[in-house]
C-alpha cells in the first residue's frame, strides 16, 4: 500500500530549476547515492573542490527528485552573494516571495516554509558558511516538511546534517566529458584509435575534474592532445611547486585554471584579472568601460571577450536584458587573485563603481519613458553589481555621499518593483554616517532621505518615514532646495491620505504637486502626486475633481510611454466609472491596470485592483468568481501589510464585495469560494482575473449592470472611516 509521503502531487512539481543547456555525463552511482541520502536525511551536502561538479551533481539530483515534493524544489545561487546581511533577501527571492512589511526576512521565510513540502538547493555558500549554517537550522527546526540539499567545499556542520563527498570522475567518465564537450566546440572532434590513449592520458593527468576537462576541450579546438600534453607537462611542474602544502585535489585545480592562463596572450590575461571585478553578470560596455586603459585599448576588448568565450573562461548568456557574460566562480576567484598581485584591483573597484552609479542614473531617467519595462529588467539583471558598488560606496567615509546618491536614485526599483526591503537596507545604511561634512554633499542626502521616507511609509513605518521627511524637508528649506521640499511634503501627504486625514493629506499633495510644477519637475514620482491628490477628491465626494486630475495624469502617461504610474490612474478612474454604474469599463480599466501592476511585480497596486474587480465581478452577477478573487487577495496582502492601510476609504470596496457577494452565496458558499482563491498561485490568479467570469446563458459579455453595488464614494455621501481605524501601517508604491 502506497503510503501517503510517496503519493504524487495533485499538480505538476514546481519550482525554478534551470534547464540544462548541454548533457550530464556519468555520475549514475553518485546520483543513486544522493537519491538515498535525501531519503533517509532532512540535509544533504555535497563537498568537494571548486570545479568538480557539485553543482551539476545536485541540479541533476533534483530534478529527479521533483515528483517527490508537491510545493517544488528550488534553487537559491549564493557564490554572488557576499553580504551576510543579503542571505535571507536572496533565499526569499529564490523562492518567490515579496514581502513589503517590516518583518525581518527570515520570519518571513520560516512562516512561508512551515507548512509546505519542498526541497531547497542551496549552491555556492562557503563565503557565508556560517551564516548560512545558522539560517539552514532554523529553517530546518521549524519546517517539518522541507529538506535542505547543498553545495559547497565544506558541510555546513548542521545537526542531522549527511556529508557526500564528491570524487573527481572516473577514467570513462572523464574520457566522455572530454568527448562530448570537445564535439560541442569543435563538432569535427572525435575520439579515433590514434588519439584515445593521449585523451586517456590528458583525464588522468587533469584527474577527471569537470571543470579542468571543459577548459582543456576548449584549447583542442586548436591543439592535438599531444600539443596540449605538452604545454601542461610545464604548467604542472609551475603550479604544483608554488603550492606543495595544499590538497591534491587542490592543487590539481590550481594547476588546470593557471595552464590555461599561461596559454592566454597577455592582454587575455590582462581582461581576465579586470573581469573579476564583476559580481555575476556584466555586458560588453560594462567591460569596455571598467577594463580598457592604455595597455588595454576600448576597441580591442571585444575580441579579447571573444576568445575568452572560445577558451570557455567565458560563459555568454541571453537575459530579458540582452545578452550578458559571466564567469565561473573559480575562473574568477583566479583572476582576481592576478589582479590584487598587480595592485590594480582598488583602481579597478572604482571604475566598477563609477559606471553602476552611471547605470542607475540613466535607468533613473530613462524610468519616465516606454523604455520602463525594459529599466527594470535591466537593473534587475544588474543587481548583483549594483550591490557590490553600493557596498565600494560605503566601505571608504570620503565616498558615502556616493553610496547615499544611488540608493536614493534606485527608489524606482525599491518602490516600484517590489524591492522595499533590500531599498530599506541600502538607505539605512548610507544614512547612519554623514561622511565628509561640507554643503557640497547635501543634496545627495537629502534625496536619500525623502526615498527612505517613501519606502518606510510604504513599509507601514510611519515613525520612521516622518522622522527622515521631516528631516529632509526642513534641511531643504534652510539650505534653499525646492526639489527637495516637494519630495518631502509629497511624501508626509501621502502619510496623511493612508491614515485617512485626508483634508491634510490634500493640502499637503496639493503643495507638493505646486513646487513640482514651480520647479519643472515632471517624472513618475509628479504624476503619482496627481494621482493621490485624486483619491483625497474622490474620498471627500468630489468625483468630477478626481477624474479630471487622473484624466489629465494618463494623459502625460500615455504621451511619455509612462506605465507604472499610469497604472494607478487607471484604479482611481475604475474606482469612478463603477460608481457611476460602469461595471464593464471598471472592469476595461482594471485588466489593464492588473496587466501593469503585475509586469512590474507591484504587489500593492495588484492587490488593490484586484480588491476592486471584485467587486465589479458582484456587479455583473458573479457572486461565486468574486469571492475567489477576494480570497486570493488575501496572501498578497500577507506580504504588502496591514489590510487596506486600516483605512476605512481603501477597506470601502473590500467590505461591500465582501457582505454583497456573502448576501447571494450564503456564508458556506462564499467561504469555500475564498478558500479556493487562497489556493491559487499568483500568476493563475492574474490570468483568472483578466479572462474574467464566463457569460451565462443568455447573458451578454458587459454582465449585468443593473443593480450595480456601488462603493460608497459617491458624491452625496463619501465612506466614513470606520472608528478606530489605525495609522498607516502598510506598503503601497503610489498611495
Amino acid at each position: 500500500m502506497r503510503r501517503p509521503d510517496d503519493s504524487p502531487p495533485a499538480t505538476p512539481a514546481c519550482g525554478n530549476l534551470p534547464s540544462e543547456l548541454n548533457g550530464f555525463v556519468g555520475r549514475g552511482p553518485e546520483l543513486a547515492e544522493l537519491a538515498r541520502l535525501l531519503g533517509a536525511a532532512r540535509l544533504v551536502t555535497v563537498t568537494g573542490v571548486g570545479g568538480v561538479g557539485k553543482s551539476r551533481l545536485v541540479l541533476a539530483a533534483a530534478r529527479q527528485a521533483q515528483e517527490r515534493y508537491c510545493d517544488g524544489v528550488w534553487l537559491a545561487e549564493l557564490s554572488a552573494v557576499r553580504d551576510p546581511a543579503l542571505l535571507e533577501l536572496t533565499l526569499a527571492e529564490a523562492l518567490g516571495l515579496t514581502d513589503h512589511t517590516t518583518r525581518p526576512p527570515r520570519t518571513v521565510l520560516a512562516e512561508h516554509l512551515a507548512e509546505r513540502r519542498l526541497l531547497l538547493v542551496l549552491d555556492g555558500f562557503e563565503q557565508l558558511v556560517e551564516e548560512c549554517a545558522d539560517l539552514v537550522h532554523e529553517l530546518l527546526r521549524r519546517s517539518p516538511g522541507l529538506r535542505v540539499l547543498a553545495a559547497g567545499r565544506r558541510p555546513l556542520a548542521v545537526d542531522g546534517e549527511r556529508s557526500f563527498p564528491l570524487a573527481p570522475l572516473d577514467a570513462d567518465d572523464a574520457l566522455a566529458l572530454l568527448a562530448e564537450r570537445s564535439a560541442e566546440a569543435d563538432p569535427a572532434f572525435a575520439v579515433t584509435g590514434e588519439n584515445r590513449a593521449a585523451l586517456g592520458e590528458l583525464c588522468a593527468r587533469l584527474d577527471g575534474i569537470p571543470l579542468a576537462l571543459e577548459l582543456a576541450a576548449g584549447r583542442l579546438r586548436t591543439l592535438s592532445p599531444a600539443q596540449v600534453l605538452d604545454r601542461l607537462e610545464d604548467r604542472f611542474a609551475l603550479l604544483t611547486g608554488g603550492a606543495r602544502g595544499a590538497l591534491p585535489r587542490h592543487r590539481a585545480l590550481r594547476t588546470a585554471i593557471g595552464w590555461s592562463h599561461e596559454l592566454c596572450t597577455a592582454g587575455e590575461r590582462l581582461l581576465w584579472a579586470r573581469l573579476s571585478v564583476f559580481a555575476g553578470r556584466f555586458d560588453l560596455e560594462a567591460a569596455e568601460y571598467v577594463c580598457a586603459g592604455p595597455d588595454l585599448p576600448v576597441e580591442g576588448v571585444l575580441d579579447l571577450v571573444g576568445e575568452l568565450l572560445a577558451q570557455s573562461l567565458l560563459v555568454r548568456e541571453q537575459t530579458p536584458a540582452g545578452v550578458r557574460y559571466r564567469m565561473l566562480e573559480t575562473v574568477r576567484m583566479y583572476g582576481a587573485g592576478w589582479l590584487e598581485s598587480l595592485g590594480d584591483a582598488g583602481r579597478l573597484r572604482r571604475r566598477h563603481r563609477d559606471w553602476y552609479m552611471g547605470l542607475a542614473t540613466w535607468c533613473e531617467l530613462d524610468w519616465f519613458s516606454p523604455r520602463q519595462h525594459q529599466v527594470a529588467a535591466l537593473v534587475e539583471a544588474e543587481l548583483a553589481n549594483l550591490r557590490l558598488a553600493l557596498e565600494c560606496c560605503l566601505e571608504d567615509p570620503d565616498d558615502i555621499h556616493l553610496g547615499q546618491y544611488l540608493a536614493g536614485t534606485l527608489w524606482f526599483y525599491w518602490a516600484g518593483c517590489g524591492r522595499l526591503t533590500e531599498g530599506r537596507l541600502w538607505l539605512d545604511r548610507a544614512l547612519e554616517q554623514d561622511g565628509r561634512p561640507g554643503t557640497e554633499h547635501e543634496p545627495a542626502r537629502l534625496k536619500a532621505l525623502w526615498v527612505l521616507g517613501y519606502v518606510a511609509a510604504l513599509q507601514g513605518d510611519a515613525v520612521a518615514a516622518m522622522s527622515a521627511l521631516h528631516e529632509c524637508r526642513d534641511t531643504a528649506r534652510i539650505s534653499g532646495n525646492p526639489v527637495a521640499t516637494a519630495y518631502a511634503v509629497h511624501r508626509m501627504g501621502c502619510l496623511a491620505l493612508l491614515s485617512d486625514d485626508m483634508a491634510r493629506a490634500g493640502e499637503l499633495l496639493g503643495a507638493a504637486l505646486a513646487h513640482y510644477r514651480e520647479a519643472g519637475e515632471l517624472n513618475s514620482n509628479v504624476l503619482m502626486c496627481q494621482v493621490e491628490l485624486a483619491m483625497t477628491r474622490a474620498f471627500q465626494g468630489d468625483l468630477p475633481g478626481a477624474l479630471a486630475l487622473c484624466e489629465e495624469a494618463r494623459e502625460i502617461c500615455e504621451d511619455r510611454g509612462e506605465r507604472w504610474a499610469k497604472a494607478y490612474a487607471l484604479y482611481v478612474l475604475a474606482y469612478a466609472a463603477l460608481d457611476a454604474g460602469g461595471a464593464a469599463e471598471a472592469r476595461r480599466l482594471l485588466n489593464e491596470c492588473v496587466t501593469i501592476n503585475h509586469a512590474f511585480h507591484d504587489l500593492l497596486g495588484l492587490v488593490l485592483a484586484l480588491e476592486l474587480l471584485a467587486l465589479v465581478t458582484v456587479a455583473e452577477g458573479e457572486p461565486a468568481e468574486a469571492a475567489v478573487l477576494q480570497g486570493a487577495a488575501e496572501p498578497l496582502w500577507g506580504s504588502v501589510g496591514l489590510r487596506l492601510f486600516g483605512s476605512g476609504y481603501f477597506n470601502a470596496p473590500r467590505l461591500m464585495c465582501q457582505e454583497r457577494a456573502g448576501e447571494l452565496l450564503g456564508a458556506e458558499r462564499y467561504a469555500a469560494g475564498a478558500r479556493h482563491g487562497r489556493g491559487l498561485t499568483l500568476d493563475a490568479v492574474v490570468e483568472r482575473a483578466l479572462r474574467g467570469p464566463e457569460p451565462r446563458a443568455g447573458q451578454g459579455p458587459g454582465g449585468n449592470e443593473g443593480g450595480v453595488p456601488r462603493p460608497r464614494g459617491t458624491a452625496e455621501s463619501p465612506p466614513p472611516p470606520p472608528k478606530g481605524s489605525g495609522r498607516a501601517s502598510v506598503e503601497t508604491n503610489s498611495l
